[in-house]
């Protein structure tokens, strides 16, 4: 650095000569050096102060925004870190097949407490207890005053009122973790198909939804998959006709003294179920714990539709008729012998009464002969009539979409000896779901291609196998409108519908083996219209009593048909369809004077 001097020679020279004070020129240049020292100073504070204040600018407009931010948005409970995977609390909604909310999720709250920050745990303790009398007082004590805790979880979801009623508690220890539960706003309506839900992993800020059984749990993936946008999952059920067929088959269950009831309604071309109830049901919202002893069907969760495996008594009867005729064995005016008792070494086979010596195909199933069927499964064989059945799903799980459905495996014998071939073809020996025979019933009246059972909505008719001819199938519907006319289901007789149909009523078997004698387990498996099938509606009543007559009568004539003619008057219009006028037979007479 070159430092200038305060007394320069050549000045100084120079003053002498001109007779000038030279300490002057050195004072000049002191002040002058002080007043640049002073300057740089002055420039270099002011310097650090503007950056000074830019940085309280910044650091009080960050802090400033921060706030108005936090003022701005809804309150939050802190979260704690976590290196977990967070928790997916998103669920899609489930609808009808009209979108029509069957499930969906309603922001709740849970509540929770942090003792360590309580100002009168006891009396937070006597409050809540007062809110929520299930709560367990001494134990509310214990944990809000044990002071290793940091944590309590008091009410996993809370109704607005009760988060009002909490926050009036004033303790500070008291807080609240927002999060989705499930909600089904129908109550009991179409119970055994959604199933339920409940919570799975939770935290103080969210808790994951997590479907128990059903369709819920069926689809468990797909309506928890953030890919599908939240789309609703789209059920073939109609909410209009789960309703009308739930009342119908209530009434009837305790008109007719039954244990339970369920019935399917099934659309025989797309294999879409429109309608399922199984009763007793239950309140999804608050889902019963399932039995840990006892009958599994005296739970109002067991799906009667489903689960429920039954021999469903001459309801099978229509497969034999149908496989013999199909087969060229015999046709709808073959006749049959019936005489009786059809004897099979130590078995005697017998019919309701006494028939006559023979009857037609067509009369077997319209008085519904035991001894005729025997004989149709005998031209068949055992090992034809295991086959037949097998391709109409009778031997196997069903796949419908509920969680239930693997475990309702058909009860079929050890060995499929001739006399299993003879009662099996009326409905005793092998035990399926009404499912099932809602399965097998469409595909013998759609026309004779198969037909798989589902609950979610369709576009288009399903194109299974081929099972029968549908020239076969035109048989079967007239016979099934016949037995409906002038046969054992009189009582089923929809005018403007042409219902057609057939009975099954089959003693009911002992857990420990062996059957009931005055327990039976009555079926009506009816087609609409019979001339033009449509749907197919299995109603099945588990040990009813008709008590209007002197004697107890239990026969589904008399206890399933009435309540199924009641239902199909009740949904027919539901579903579109206009009551018509029957067309008469060709060579029928007209009554045109009285």
């Amino acid at each position: 650095m070159i430092r200038t001097p305060l007394r320069p020679l050549a000045r100084i020279l120079l003053a002498r000569q001109r007779g000038e004070n030279p300490d002057a020129i050195e004072r000049e240049n002191l002040r002058l050096r002080h007043e640049a020292m002073r300057d740089r100073a002055r420039v270099r504070a002011e310097s650090r102060l503007l950056l000074l204040g830019v940085f309280f600018f910044l650091a009080f407009s960050a802090i400033g925004t921060r706030m108005g931010v936090m003022a701005a948005s809804e309150p939050q409970e802190p979260r704690v870190a976590s290196s977990g995977a967070d928790i997916v609390a998103q669920r899609a909604d489930i609808v009808d097949r009209n979108g029509r909310i069957l499930a969906t999720n309603l922001v709740t709250h849970s509540l929770y407490a942090q003792p360590h920050q309580m100002v009168d745990p006891k009396r937070a303790a006597d409050r809540l207890v007062e809110l929520f009398p299930d709560l367990n007082h001494e134990t509310l004590v214990r944990q809000f005053t044990d002071p290793e805790r940091r944590f309590v979880w008091v009410k996993r979801r809370l109704s607005p009122e009760q988060v009002q009623a909490v926050h009036d508690i004033g303790d500070p220890g008291l807080l609240f973790g927002p999060r989705e539960m499930r909600l089904y706003p129908n109550g009991r309506l179409a119970a055994h198909i959604l199933g339920g839900a409940s919570f799975g992993r939770e935290g103080v800020h969210s808790a994951e939804i997590i479907g128990v059984a059903g369709i819920e749990r069926a689809y468990e993936d797909y309506l928890r998959d953030p890919a599908n946008a939240g789309d609703p999952l789209y059920t073939s059920i109609d909410l209009t006709v789960q309703a009308a067929a739930r009342e119908v088959l209530e009434g009837g269950m305790r008109l007719m003294n039954a244990k339970g009831a369920t019935s399917i309604l099934l659309d025989v071309h797309t294999g879409e179920v429109v309608s399922m109830v199984s009763l007793p049901d239950f309140d999804p919202n608050t889902r019963p714990q399932p039995l840990t002893a006892g009958d599994a069907s005296d739970s109002p969760l067991f799906n009667r539709a489903v689960q429920g495996v039954y021999e469903l008594g001459s309801t099978f009867k229509i497969f034999a008729a149908a496989q013999a005729i199909d087969e060229g064995l015999v046709g709808p005016a073959t006749r049959i012998d019936t005489k009786g008792p059809m004897t099979w070494g130590r078995y005697r086979i017998r019919d309701f009464r006494n028939y006559g010596p023979e009857l037609s195909v067509t009369d077997i199933m319209v008085k519904s002969s035991n001894i005729g069927t025997a004989r149709l499964a005998m031209m068949i064989g055992g090992k034809r009539q295991q086959e037949f059945l097998r391709r109409l799903g009778f031997l196997d799980p069903l796949s419908v979409e509920l969680t239930e459905a693997p475990g309702a495996r058909p009860l079929l014998p050890r060995q499929w000896s001739d006399i299993s071939t003879m009662t099996i073809s009326y409905g005793h020996g092998l035990s399926a779901s009404p499912l099932h025979l809602a399965a097998g019933y469409a595909t013998m009246v759609n026309g004779g291609t198969l037909v798989r059972p589902t609950l979610l909505r369709q576009d288009k008719p399903q194109q299974g196998e081929r099972v029968i001819k549908e020239t076969t199938s035109a048989a079967i519907r007239d016979m099934l409108r016949q037995v409906v006319t002038r046969g054992t289901a009189s009582f089923g007789d929809v005018p403007g519908y042409a219902v057609g149909g057939k009975t099954g009523t089959a003693d009911k078997a002992r857990p420990q083996g062996g059957y009931y004698k005055d327990r039976v387990i009555a079926t009506f498996a009816s087609v609409f219209p019979a001339h033009d099938p449509r749907y197919v509606l299995i109603l099945t009543l588990d040990e009813p009593q008709e008590t209007s007559g002197p004697e107890p009568r239990r026969t589904a004539g008399w206890t399933a048909v009435p309540v199924a003619a009641e239902m199909i008057r009740r949904t027919a219009p539901l579903l579109g369809l206009r009551p018509v006028i029957e067309p008469r037979a060709e060579d029928a007479l007209t009554l045109v004077r009285n």
